[in-house]
């Protein structure tokens, strides 16, 4: 039987040999989910103590505060780099899950049924997550995990694909999610900026074309304001106050292409060096393209939205990492310098769930069986930092524990 779909029949056949376990790939996954598990240090509440201290403290924390922050439209920080790192990597897990399972012998239509399946299961998890504080399931399609289940439909058949027609869907996601923005019109004269959430003199609304793309006035919102209208609700859906949509999944689909294409690259027969070579050619390309079309005002760089741009931007950082991780990791073999990344990325969904759900729970517990008074032992500044160092140390030993126990959470 047949492991190549007939519409793929051009390419090449894929390599049946089992693949080998990348540490690059485990440490990457695993230093995208630490940044996640690392909001529990509240550095902003740490920060927020040295308000009016200027002096090299001060600026210590607020550096390392505004990078544990989403930047409030335009622009990137460090926080703002773990969703596409998520997305960019489970890219580049698809060529080498393929090549697993056909080693194992699974039919094309086998693997399909399981990425549909996969994808179901991500979907509706990113949806439970986000209504357990919720009175009734509150359908939103926000969550990262929902958005890469809603792209995996779309990716796990491409990676069967060459690299024209990948390249060409990547070109297709880019132009046509940039064309949709910049044709849909304007707010004018009268628009009720209340059903927004946003004012009219919001410090980071754009002027001139680069408009098209502001805060909950752009065509994913008003899609949002009738899709999301059509399931049961508290009180009809009128914005998001962060401005996320639902469509975004679409342009995160390019950033999973990106991935895509990365892993295709780790794939292949290359020597490390035009490995690393290409790595640095895309990351390079694909982050100065994205920030000249910032800069030029063509189309701003959000993460909030998905922007083209930020698909550009976000995927070359993404392929320079990857390629320091892979270099480091798996070339020069510094192994045991990753290996505490390479334990949360093991287990990266588990990771997830324990960064999502648990944090609460742990710092209840600590605060009763240990006393509230051990984590204010260098003052009430201090506080958040250390009950949220000990919770991060919690994670870390039931994912080591996992991995020591070969336990690992997949879909």
């Amino acid at each position: 039987m047949s492991t190549t779909p007939p519409m793929f029949a051009p390419v090449a056949a894929v390599p049946v040999a089992l693949p080998q376990r990348l540490a690059s790939i485990d440490a990457f996954w695993g230093f995208v989910m630490f940044l996640m598990m690392a909001e529990v240090l509240r550095l902003r509440s740490v920060a927020s103590a040295f308000r009016d201290d200027h002096s090299f403290w001060g600026e210590f924390w607020r550096f390392l505060a505004f990078h544990q922050t989403h930047v409030p439209w335009v622009g990137c920080s460090l926080h703002d780099m773990i969703q596409p790192g998520f997305t960019f990597i489970v890219g580049v897990a698809v060529p080498f899950s393929i090549a697993s399972r056909i080693a194992k012998g699974h039919s094309y239509r086998s693997m399909l049924i399981h990425a549909f399946g996969r994808a179901l299961i991500l979907i509706f998890l990113g949806v439970f997550l986000r209504s357990m504080s919720s009175p009734q399931t509150n359908w939103t399609f926000i969550d990262t995990l929902t958005q890469i289940g809603l792209a995996y439909i779309f990716l796990f058949p491409l990676g069967f694909a060459s690299f024209r027609i990948q390249f060409g869907a990547l070109l297709l996601v880019l132009v046509g999610c940039w064309g949709a923005f910049a044709l849909y019109p304007l707010p004018g004269e009268g628009f009720d900026w209340s059903q927004t959430g946003v004012a009219v003199d919001w410090e980071h609304n754009a002027v001139g074309f680069a408009a098209h793309w502001n805060k909950n006035t752009n065509i994913a919102w008003a899609f949002d304001t009738w899709f999301l209208n059509l399931f049961p609700r508290e009180k009809p859906f009128v914005f998001q106050d962060g401005g996320y949509a639902t469509l975004n999944f679409i342009s995160m689909f390019g950033t999973m292409l990106l991935g895509l294409l990365a892993g295709k690259i780790l794939r292949s027969e290359r020597k490390w060096k035009g490995k690393c070579g290409l790595f640095l050619l895309w990351g390079t390309v694909c982050l100065g393209v994205g920030a000249a079309l910032g800069a030029l005002e063509i189309c701003p760089v959000v993460k909030r939205i998905w922007t083209p741009s930020w698909t550009l931007y976000s995927g070359g950082i993404c392929f320079l990492l990857l390629m320091a991780f892979y270099l480091l990791a798996d070339v020069v073999n510094m192994r045991r310098l990753f290996f505490p990344l390479i334990v949360i990325g093991a287990n990266s969904i588990g990771a997830y769930y324990m960064a999502q759900v648990c944090r609460s729970f742990f710092s209840r517990s600590l605060k009763i069986h240990l006393g509230a008074d051990l984590f204010k032992m260098f003052g009430p500044t201090y506080e958040p930092l250390l009950l949220g160092a000990s919770v991060l140390l919690i994670y870390w030993l039931i994912l080591f524990w996992m991995y020591r126990q070969k336990i690992f959470i997949r879909i």
